[in-house]
């Protein structure tokens, strides 16, 4: 067991300290005695186990509403035990009194001031809550504004959707159009390969048709030369044999005439 003198010194006499610290020396399990030492200060002896004491030194730092506790002076020694328990050591009733009226007037003064604070935090809180109030009028209104233009934008979203699925629509057209068009196309370039080679027979056509031509010619400057060559024939020898031989050539190159115009057309 162990025991400990303190001296508590600052705001500590006519302000609630002495009950304040018998409760904690009976909370902590002590025992000893409180008591006012003039001129300001309050003594204290408290006995027990040391850590109950070292908590009990701890919690009399006070420093809540009128009590200041600015100095604590400890002394520590050996328990007596002379205590049974923990108790208040009062001067006589008028002291005594005097003090309970000055913690009275204290403890009302101190009621009105926190009145007034909260009074004056009252009206603070009040013109707050008003401007909160304002703000979420306008907070409403732009809410509502906002809802509009949900509903606008909802509304040309849904626009844009109709407007979206037509162009795809139209889009499926242009493509089934592209398709049937490449199709058309890939005719044509059959069609256009088929002229080429049409192109390139009638070519080739012509240029046998220019052959033939000469080759006709040919045959009629043969014909013209034969002829006159019958002609000083039958000048010089005999005229049936002449003429037989003549009419022989004739039919011959009447026949290549018509096979070359066969050819022609």
């Amino acid at each position: 067991m162990e025991r400990v003198e303190i001296i508590a010194s600052g705001d500590v006499q006519r302000v609630g300290f002495r009950d304040l610290v018998e409760k904690l020396g009976r909370d902590l399990g002590l025992s000893g005695t409180v008591e006012n030492q003039e001129p300001y200060d309050v003594r204290i002896v408290a006995e027990g186990e040391e850590e109950p004491l070292k908590e009990f030194l701890r919690a009399l730092r006070i420093k809540r509403g009128p009590i200041q506790v600015r100095d604590l002076e400890v002394s520590w020694a050996s328990a007596t035990g002379e205590f049974p328990y923990f108790k208040i050591l009062r001067g006589d009733w008028q002291e005594e009194l005097g003090e309970r009226f000055d913690v009275a007037v204290r403890l009302l003064t101190r009621s009105v001031e926190l009145g007034e604070e909260n009074l004056a935090v009252g009206k603070e809180n009040l013109a707050v809550g008003k401007e909160n109030l304002a703000v979420g009028k306008e907070n409403l209104a732009v809410g509502k504004e906002n809802l509009a233009v949900g509903k606008e934008n909802l509304a040309v979203g849904k626009e844009n959707l109709a407007v979206g699925k037509e162009n795809l629509a139209v889009g499926k057209e242009n493509l089934a159009v592209g398709k049937e068009n490449l199709a058309i196309g890939k005719k044509m370039l059959d069609k256009q390969d088929a002229t080429i080679s049409i192109l390139k027979n009638i070519k080739d056509d012509t240029s046998e048709i220019g052959a033939i031509k000469e080759e006709v010619s040919t045959a009629r400057y043969e014909a013209r030369s034969e002829r006159e060559e019958i002609i000083s024939t039958l000048k010089n020898g005999s005229m049936e044999e002449k003429y037989e031989e003549l009419r022989r050539e004739i039919a011959e190159i009447k026949a290549s005439i018509a096979e070359i115009r066969a050819k022609v057309s």
